[in-house]
């Protein structure tokens, strides 16, 4: 995580992403540096608008949310009524059994 938070703070700072820039960062905040890690961690960057790339990376979750809270099938909202109502049982055989520890 140390390799794209540097990164990412040379973005915010307007500063080229080199290996050199990165690897100073890392020094700077006391982690030891792996050269393999840095000079992927660059390869992978280059060519990429990283400003972009984390607007998608924030609008992507935003969006899915509402499709996946859309209601389901009417067989599944079923499902899901029967599952609701086993948890509660076993809500109450659970409190039960406390009960009895301490009966």
């Amino acid at each position: 995580m140390e390799y794209i938070y540097s990164a990412l703070l040379l973005h915010s700072a307007g500063k080229e992403i080199s290996e050199e820039a990165v690897t100073n960062v890392l020094e700077a905040a006391g982690v030891t540096v792996e050269p393999a890690r840095v000079k992927a961690l660059t390869a992978s960057l280059e060519g990429v608008d990283i400003a972009e790339a984390m607007e998608k990376a924030v609008a992507a979750p935003a969006a899915a949310a509402p499709a996946a809270a859309a209601p389901a099938a009417g067989g599944e909202a079923k499902k899901e009524e029967e599952e609701e109502e086993e948890e509660e049982v076993s809500e109450e055989e659970a409190a039960a059994g406390l009960g009895s520890l301490f009966g």
